[in-house]
């Protein structure tokens, strides 16, 4: 039988009827259930530790290199999976399956992000309690889950919302409320500052090693405050502390938002409701006091730029000064700048709304106001207090917008500019934000933008201390010498940017008028939100307010039942109403009788709860060992799975080998792990100084909607296409118009796996999503394009299984010399690709092997099984089916993944493209080491070559040996 024979009838026996094993949607999901069972009963996929957990046979984990691979965690939606949704849990677990294959011990688990707001909201329209929701919702994601045939290992899965993870999610809260920061501890890697014990703080403070700072202790001693005084100065300096601080305050959601759950716009980024600010008495994180190590550790961490340069803009170091302005009256008011070279320009300043200066409004205008300063008021109280309740109404984003419009009103305060003593008036401005910088700018209408348009708005003076280029108008925000910069001490003027801005930090440092400083974007976290569906508080408060641990053994502290679960405001609509918590609404566990050491008392617990991101912050370590009780994590499993160096790929800073999930928690999520883990390593309970070592940002699949005239979408599914349309596209005979857009309910052009396991399998439906194109790029979705990948899947079926009698056809024959040539530079092009996470090129590698199997008149049993175990990664179920009836008894899980023989890889020969003045006029096979004089006379004496010339002289022959030779006539 010829080759073309074979082909044509292992294809027509495809298209019989009678063809009981056939590989059709049936017979791929009967072998995928069976065999999802089959590892579930072996505990194929349990993954040994060093101690503690073993393997499926009971064996602790050997000399294997370990590999710690991580999904980000997958929050149970009521809607269950779209076809979007499990592109990177494919991925991780076909980079888990082959590593294992490449003999290293892999761990890869799942599990879920279970509090949140949609279950909560949920619970507010139905009445339905948030964990019935939830558990159901996993129930759904699990099932969807393991029908992909993911190799999870099914112990190690976990729901925040259990109460043994609660426990351990309060307990490092409590961790972080037992530490404060020491600016001046040195590090295990030489840096400085890390965070410290609060017990060791308060030691250096009773053996007189610590002042107690001014602000705190109002400049008595340690010994000259009372035990109460004590711990409020304690307090202030906690990782986590309660503070009345400015906060983003959504009456629609009844509770506070952190600045990241706040969108570009000033709304929430649940609801979309408007976000204001207004002060209110919160839990909050010191993650700025870990600012310069969160910026500066990115560069020992493998994450892709776009999401490094994200994390750095949102910590926004800057390098600058602190200048204080002393305000007539007695008052002074400090700015932060970046640029105290131009303080000789500052001819007034502006204040947030919210800045305590105008508590102290001045009794009477100061000579020589203007009139239309004061925003139509005859005194600055009226004037300030009008114009602090108009900015309280609008949200932050929509104060920077309203910037262009210079609106601010003069506060009655002048203050003396410290360089040169001259009296400047004060504004206040809605665009300057308490929460950022001082709430206080100095205003230099010379070099920035804004402050000449309010300068000009309100006719106040403009003094350059930059030189401009000649004939410039308008503020100059570039660099040049300082201009009108000097005083009886000092002169800036001629001095270049840097050298001014040094010299002129000198002077107010040794003037005590100011300070060389570096401060941040960043803001402290806020970690109190007014709902029900999250984590209580371990705290209660004692009779002075304060803030007291709840022992470990008092841990978890569960939710209570509410008799309802909406958090409220007393009225919407006010942006001074005060938040009312569910958890407020149970008397009898808000306020709790204990005895914690001084008897039995009543105290009154937080009704607040942890935001989502709380169990998100270290879930990874959960993985380690679910089943341990007496620590947060065993040290020497994190050594194995994340310390420094515990595998080859990682670095000094140690982590997760590999972390893949969305862009879109490149700041969240991301940064506030960050945060909770250096806080770990800091006290020691962590070795790694980075919880994710490789950052790999999948693409999103997306997905043609349709619209009909009136603009709603219709059903995707039902859409056919129409040549007679005008928009080429109709549903139920009417046209409609084509566009390409997110996967989802809103455009009703959803697909869940549960349709492509039933019309392919789940094996065809893993294919063809890893051969969509790049890992992380983008691409559509497009059903019909799914039959591909299953044609190649019931191709090589059929070169291994007799689709009439389902035995097996491939024979104990030696591959010819072309076979194996094309089998060992497939294993090596695949190899580098799986390595690389290039699946869709891996891909179309074994469909070439796959089609030259196809070509030959019976297949070699050696070159199938080394084609299963490349594409086992990929497509699992149809190939440890495959491997079975090849004779194997055991899972090819964890059989070597094939290695390519080099003899093979080396070309006998190769084409050469012989070209006269550039034009190919013929082609010969040549050595690949042929020199370049053979080459030349080779190429002069073929015919193309000779016919082209018609006996024309040479000029120059190139040669580019051994592809290509260009011969240039005269």
């Amino acid at each position: 039988m010829t080759t073309q024979d074979a082909s044509t009838a292992r294809d027509a026996a495809a298209s019989t009827a009678e063809t009981p094993y056939r590989y059709t949607a049936a017979l791929a999901a009967e072998i995928e259930e069976r065999w999802q069972d089959r590892w579930d009963e072996r505990g194929t996929f349990h993954t040994p530790n060093p101690t503690g957990l073993a393997d499926a046979d009971g064996r602790p984990a050997g000399a294997a290199p370990s590999y710690f691979i991580m999904d980000m965690f997958p929050y149970p939606s009521g809607a269950g999976l779209h076809v979007g949704h499990p592109l990177g849990y494919i991925a991780t677990d076909v980079v888990g399956r082959y590593r294992r294959m490449c003999g290293e011990n892999v761990l890869h688990a799942l599990g879920y992000d279970a509090f949140g707001l949609p279950a909560e909201q949920y619970a507010v329209q139905t009445g339905q309690h948030p964990r019935i929701t939830t558990e159901a919702n996993i129930a759904t994601m699990r099932r969807q889950l393991r029908r992909l045939g993911l190799a999870h290992d099914p112990r190690r899965t976990f729901a925040t919302t259990d109460s043994d993870y609660v426990r351990w999610t309060q307990w490092i809260f409590l961790q972080i409320f037992d530490a404060w920061y020491d600016d001046d501890a040195v590090r295990p890697d030489g840096g400085r500052g890390r965070a410290r014990r609060v017990t060791e703080l308060v030691e250096e403070y009773e053996q007189g090693l610590r002042p107690v700072p001014e602000d705190l202790g109002g400049g008595r001693t340690w010994e000259q405050l009372d035990a109460v005084e004590r711990r409020r100065v304690v307090d202030a300096q906690r990782l986590a502390y309660v503070s009345e601080t400015p906060v983003n305050w959504c009456p629609g959601l009844g509770t506070v938002l952190a600045n990241e759950e706040v969108t570009v716009d000033g709304r929430s980024e649940r609801g979309n409701f408007p976000v204001f600010k207004r002060n209110l008495r919160q839990w909050n994180m010191r993650i700025t006091a870990f600012a310069d190590r969160l910026a500066d550790d990115l560069d020992l961490i493998d994450w892709p730029e776009k999401v490094r340069a994200m994390q750095r803009n949102w910590i926004g170091r800057s390098e600058g000064a602190r200048v204080t302005f002393e305000v007539i009256g007695g008052n002074e008011v400090e700015v932060f700048t970046t640029r105290p070279d131009t303080l000789f320009g500052a001819t007034f300043m502006v204040v947030a709304p919210e800045h305590p200066l105008l508590d102290e409004v001045p009794a009477h205008w100061p000579d020589g106001t203007h009139t239309d300063w004061t925003g139509g008021h005859d005194h600055p109280a009226a004037a300030v207090a009008a114009y602090r309740a108009e900015a309280a109404a609008k949200t932050a984003v929509e104060r920077q917008a309203d910037a262009g419009r210079k609106t601010g009103v003069f506060t009655g305060h002048l203050a003396a500019n410290p360089v040169n003593g001259q009296l400047i008036p004060v504004f206040t401005a809605d665009y300057v934000l308490m929460g950022y910088g001082t709430g206080a700018i100095m205003a230099v209408p010379a070099q920035d933008e804004r402050d000449w348009q309010f300068a000009e708005q309100f006719g106040l003076p403009i003094v350059r201390t930059v030189q401009p280029p000649a004939d410039w108008s308008g503020a100059f925000t570039g660099d040049g010498p300082a201009i009108n910069s000097a005083n009886d001490e000092i002169s800036l003027d001629g001095l270049d940017v840097a050298a001014a801005k040094s010299a002129i930090i000198a002077w107010l440092e040794e003037k005590g008028l100011g300070t060389g400083t570096v401060t941040y974007r960043l803001r402290d976290w806020l970690f109190s939100r007014q709902r029900y569906w999250g984590e209580p508080f371990p705290i209660v408060y004692d009779e002075h307010d304060l803030p007291i641990a709840l022992p470990a053994d008092l841990l978890p502290v569960d939710l209570p039942e509410v008799p309802d679960y909406s958090p409220r405001t007393f009225d919407p609509d006010d942006v001074q109403s005060t938040p009312e918590p569910p958890l407020g609404r149970n008397d009898e566990w808000v306020s709790v009788t204990l005895d914690l050491g001084e008897g039995p008392k009543v105290y009154r617990r937080d009704t607040n709860t942890m935001p989502n991101w709380a169990g998100s912050c270290w879930y990874y370590l959960h993985y380690l060992d679910p089943s341990q009780r007496d620590v947060v994590v065993d040290p020497a499993l994190e050594s194995y799975w994340m310390g420094p160096g515990h595998n080859d790929s990682v670095g000094e800073a140690g982590g997760v080998d590999l972390y893949v999930g969305g862009v879109e928690h490149a700041v969240l999520h991301l940064l506030y792990a960050r945060f909770w883990h250096k806080v770990l390593h800091d006290l020691g309970y962590v070795s790694s100084r980075e919880p994710f070592h490789r950052l790999f940002n999948q693409g999103y699949i997306q997905a043609y909607a349709y619209r009909d005239d009136r603009g709603q979408p219709v059903p995707a599914a039902e859409v056919v296409e129409d040549a007679s349309s005008p928009t080429g596209f109709t549903w139920q005979g009417q046209p409609v118009t084509q566009e390409y857009g997110k996967i989802g309910k809103s455009l009703k052009n959803a697909v869940t796996p549960d349709e492509m396991y039933e019309a392919y399998g789940a094996d065809t439906f893993r294919v063809y999503e890893m051969s969509m194109g790049p890992l992380d790029l983008s691409r559509p979705w497009e059903t019909r394009a799914v039959v591909g990948s299953q044609r190649f899947l019931q191709r090589l079926w059929r070169n291994v299984v007799d689709e009439t009698t389902g035995r097996t056809v491939v024979a104990d024959v030696e591959p010819d010399e072309a076979t194996l040539r094309v089998l060992h530079r497939t294993i090596a092009d695949v190899t580098v690709e799986m390595t690389g996470m290039r699946f869709n090129t891996a891909i179309a590698r074994l469909i070439v092997l796959n089609n030259h199997l196809t070509s030959l008149p019976v297949v070699p049993r050696s070159v199938a099984e080394q084609l299963v175990l490349m594409l086992a990664p990929v497509a699992p179920h149809v190939c440890e089916e495959l491997w079975e009836r090849l004779g194997h008894t055991e899972s090819l899980l964890r059989e070597p993944y094939p290695v390519a023989d080099p003899a093979y890889l080396v070309e006998e020969s190769v084409t050469c493209v012989v070209q006269v003045q550039g034009k190919v006029r013929d082609r010969i096979d040549v050595a690949p080491d042929i020199t370049e004089d053979e080459l030349r006379e080779r190429a002069l004496a073929t015919a193309g070559a000779q016919r082209a010339l018609a006996g024309r002289e040479i000029r120059t022959v190139v040669v580019r040996a051994p592809k290509l030779v260009n011969i240039v006539p005269v």
